[in-house]
């Protein structure tokens, strides 16, 4: 028995030293070559060291405000930003650009996501303009993307939501206007959804009935934090492209969801194609009888298709929560 034990030991020490382990913190001030600690977030994804095949590179983060513009390029993958801080607060990552700034919504982000296999643990992503129009905090467009412990703040158009397989835990997303938006197949796990202004949450653009993209929101909890004096009108989705499908499952809803819950963008035919559900749904927003007509009311047997470790796995079989289960 002790012969297994001691092989075990030694494979231990091979397996972690496939990571390669950066720094980044404003005291930072020697050269970006040659080094392990960086003073901006970007010198470290430009500069870091390459790890061992099937290696990640993680990114510490010291406790700090970063006025940052971020890219995540392809053909960087396996990257994970960590926060050292206490919290997602103590760690953010901000800029401050509206679509009109900046020629249109698709370059107003704060930080892009390209990379597969992309993790964030502990950290704020913000794009800090406010009541201005579309201004996106973060896209990503990757697959087997895991945010952990995190909170993505802004007001219209908060997380651009894409393309690939994304699995947020743990986390707030905070917004208005279609803060939720884009073609992933991305489920919201134990998240808080904040909403700050009147608007739908979600805006999600599946083209095609064929597509297995998809929003899903689990054991979360929507929250309404519009100032007084506002219209108290929330809707849980609308649809971007007509085939737009969003699931909502054991989440707590406030009383400022309108009690249709769902919009058709000012068009009766995306009442045809697009697919919204509920099911188990509480909290005084959950007024089942009052929902729109063309909406649907799941079984237990279909909301277990929208499980994270269904809705996911992929023709690879990969497993968000033991993902996220592994992330410091």
């Amino acid at each position: 028995m002790r012969f297994p034990l001691l092989l075990a030991l030694a494979v231990l020490p091979a397996v972690s030293a496939q990571n390669v382990y950066v720094r980044v913190s404003p005291a930072v001030t020697t050269g970006i070559h040659g080094t392990n600690a960086f003073p901006t977030i970007q010198n470290a994804l430009d500069h870091h060291p390459w790890p061992a095949p099937g290696g990640r590179v993680i990114i510490e983060i010291a406790p700090g405000v970063y006025h940052e513009r971020l890219d995540i390029t392809q053909n960087h993958p396996n990257i994970t930003l960590l926060g050292m801080g206490r919290s997602p607060a103590d760690v953010v990552i901000t800029n401050s650009l509206n679509a009109k700034q900046a020629g249109g919504t698709f370059f107003t982000e704060t930080v892009e996501v390209d990379g597969s296999g992309f993790e964030a643990d502990n950290v704020t992503f913000e794009n800090a303009a406010g009541d201005t129009g579309q201004a996106v905090a973060v896209v990503v467009r990757a697959d087997r993307a895991v945010f952990k412990h995190c909170r993505f703040l802004g007001y219209q158009d908060t997380l651009f939501a894409d393309y690939g397989r994304q699995y947020y835990v743990d986390s707030t997303i905070e917004g208005a206007v279609d803060f939720l938006f884009g073609d992933a197949a991305a489920v919201f796990d134990h998240d808080e959804l904040r909403v700050t202004g009147p608007g739908a949450l979600t805006a999600q653009s599946r083209t095609s009935p064929e597509q297995t993209t998809g929003y899903v929101i689990l054991n979360s909890r929507v929250t309404s934090a519009i100032p007084a004096g506002k219209r108290q009108q929330i809707w849980l989705g609308r649809p971007w492209r007509p085939y737009s499908r969003v699931v909502f499952l054991h989440t707590w809803l406030p009383a400022d969801v309108a009690s249709e819950g769902w919009n058709n963008w000012r068009d009766p035919r995306n009442e045809k194609t697009s697919w919204y559900a509920e099911y188990a749904e509480i909290g005084p927003g959950a007024r089942r009888a009052d929902r729109a007509s063309w909406s649907h009311r799941l079984t237990a047997a279909e909301a277990k298709a929208f499980e994270p470790r269904v809705f996911l796995a992929g023709s690879d079989d990969w497993d968000p929560v033991a993902e996220a289960a592994r992330m410091p």
